[in-house]
């Protein structure tokens, strides 16, 4: 009938101009920089932490200690932990990306570990290495903690504007990535070479940091803690 074809037609006029009423009042969705973006700005403040360290304590003795071939590929291997590890973060914080990234920091780590768990033979290849006190052992396990709260905070914060699907798996990564590169920076600062004491109170700190960002980022990046 004639006027059931209007009604319809008034009504579906009435719903296009809600659904643009309320399509206006949408604020626009900025697209996030690319995993590669999201990976090097972390990384620049990273640096911009060590440069200000670095000035503060000063480097003595680190030119020297990378000649050293296990201290340099040591030194290596944890830079690019952290910057590969951030970009799988960064990439797995994405929907619909595979998880197989996760898998992407495996060899810079090995030769992290590999090479520093050379340190361990340091004292019996080389008599005259200069053995850590206490008090620059737990000088070292305070600097790896204390370095990894803002790198842990400002990864967190990159990451929730994401919406990660496995959440504690890329809060690990990212803690993975705050670990490392923690590790980096203390290297211009080492006030000796490595030795196996100075190497297990290391991992100790490395696993507490990546702990605790995979089960309080996990939280954090979770879709609960998001909307709440």
């Amino acid at each position: 009938m004639p006027g059931d074809g209007s009604r319809a037609s008034c009504a579906m006029t009435r719903h296009e101009s809600l659904v643009e009423e309320l399509a206006g009042r949408l604020d626009p969705v900025r697209p996030l920089p690319s995993p590669v973006a999201r990976a090097a700005l972390w990384l620049g403040a990273a640096l911009l932490l060590g440069l200000g360290l670095a000035a503060l304590a000063g480097t003595g003795g680190f030119m020297l200690r990378m000649r050293v071939p296990d201290l340099a590929l040591a030194a290596l291997g944890a830079v690019l932990t952290a910057a590969v590890s951030a970009f799988a973060a960064f990439a797995t914080s994405i929907p619909g990306r595979s998880a197989g990234w996760a898998l992407l920091p495996l060899p810079p780590l090995a030769l992290w570990i590999g090479a520093s768990g050379f340190g361990c033979l340091r004292e019996w290849i080389a008599p005259g290495t200069d053995i850590p006190g206490g008090h620059t052992v737990t000088g070292c396990f305070s600097f790896l903690v204390c370095v990894s709260v803002p790198l842990s905070a400002l990864i967190v914060v990159m990451l929730r504007r994401a919406c990660p699907l496995r959440p504690n798996l890329t809060a690990a990564l990212g803690g993975l990535a705050v670990a490392a590169a923690a590790a980096a920076l203390l290297m211009p600062v080492h006030p000796h070479d490595a030795t196996a004491t100075d190497l297990l109170i290391h991992a100790v700190a490395v696993a507490l940091i990546i702990a605790a960002n995979g089960l309080a980022g996990g939280r954090l990046l979770s879709r609960d803690a998001r909307l709440s």
